[in-house]
C-alpha cells in the first residue's frame, strides 16, 4: 500500500486532474489552494444545471454539505447523478450530518446515489449509517475506531469506500480496513482542512486506481504533509502556510519513509 500511494502521487502530478467542488463556503479558498499545491486543478462550479454539465467533463467531483444553501441543494443530486452516468468518481463529505436536519436528509439522498468515497468524521459516518445522532456541530464526539462497524455497513450498502478521519484515520471498502496514524492536531485548527481532504480524495479517485487505494493515498499524502508542516510551525497561522508548501514539495520517497499504515 505504501509504494502504491507513493507512485500515485507522481501520477496525480502528471495528469493534473480537474476537480469540481460543490463545497463549504467557508472552505472554498483553502480547498482551491490545497488542490493547486498538490498538483490538481480546482473548479468551483456549483450553479444548478451548470454543475450537472461540468460533472461530465471533470476528472473528479466533491460534494460537501458544509453550507448547503438552496442553489447548492438543488445542484448536488443532479451533479451526483451526472457524475455517476459519466463514470466520474465523486466524493461525499456529509458535514454535520445528524445534528442538523436539512443536510441530514440531503446526505441520505446523496449516499443512495452511490458515491465513490464517503469521507467524514466518526460522528458523521455513524449518523449516515443510521447508528448515531451526529456530533457537536462539525466536531466528532465519537472515535474513528468506534465508527468502524458503521463505516463497514455503509460501504457494503452503497458500494463506496468510507474514510473516517480522526487521530487514526480508518478507511474501509466494507471488507478490507486500513488504518493511518499520520496527521497532526493543528489540522483541526485550520478552517476547511477536513473539507479540502475530500477534494484531494476526489483528485486521487480519478487516477484509475481502486477507490480504497485512492482514499488511502490521499489521506497519507495529506497527513504526512501536515506532520512535516507542524515541525516548522509555531501555531495555526504558520501551519496553514507551511502545510500548503509541504503539499507542493512532498515527494514519493517521503511518502515511503513516513507513511504509518496498518
Amino acid at each position: 500500500m505504501t509504494d502504491r500511494s507513493a507512485k500515485l502521487l507522481d501520477v496525480l502530478r502528471e495528469r493534473s486532474p480537474l476537480v469540481q467542488n460543490i463545497t463549504n463556503a467557508v472552505a472554498t479558498n483553502f480547498t482551491a489552494n490545497v488542490l493547486l499545491a498538490i498538483g490538481a486543478s480546482p473548479a468551483m462550479v456549483d450553479i444548478p444545471t451548470e454543475a450537472e454539465e461540468f460533472a461530465r467533463i471533470a476528472s473528479g467531483v466533491l460534494i460537501n454539505l458544509g453550507t448547503p444553501h438552496e442553489e447548492a441543494r438543488t445542484a448536488m443530486p443532479a451533479t451526483a447523478q451526472a457524475a455517476r452516468a459519466a463514470d466520474t468518481p465523486w466524493v461525499l463529505d456529509p458535514v454535520a450530518v445528524g445534528s442538523l436536519p436539512v443536510r441530514t436528509t440531503l446526505a441520505r439522498e446523496l449516499v443512495a446515489l452511490r458515491p465513490t468515497i464517503v469521507r467524514g468524521n466518526a460522528s458523521e459516518i455513524l449518523s449516515l449509517a443510521g447508528l448515531g445522532e451526529g456530533g457537536r456541530g462539525v466536531e466528532s464526539t465519537d472515535s474513528s475506531e468506534g465508527a468502524l462497524d458503521g463505516a463497514r455497513s455503509l460501504a457494503r450498502e452503497h458500494g463506496a469506500v468510507v474514510a473516517v478521519s480522526g487521530p487514526t484515520d480508518v478507511i474501509t471498502d466494507g471488507q478490507r480496513v486500513v488504518r493511518l496514524q499520520n496527521g497532526h492536531p493543528l489540522l483541526t485548527k485550520v478552517t476547511g482542512a477536513g473539507c479540502a481532504l475530500g477534494a484531494v480524495m476526489a483528485a486521487f479517485a480519478s487516477l484509475d486506481e481502486e477507490p480504497l487505494v485512492a482514499a488511502v493515498s490521499a489521506s497519507a499524502v495529506y497527513t504526512i504533509a501536515a506532520d512535516l508542516a507542524a515541525e516548522k510551525s509555531s501555531g495555526p497561522g504558520s501551519f496553514a502556510a507551511a502545510f500548503l508548501d509541504e503539499l507542493a514539495n512532498i515527494d514519493p520517497d517521503t511518502i515511503r519513509a513516513r507513511m504509518d499504515v496498518a
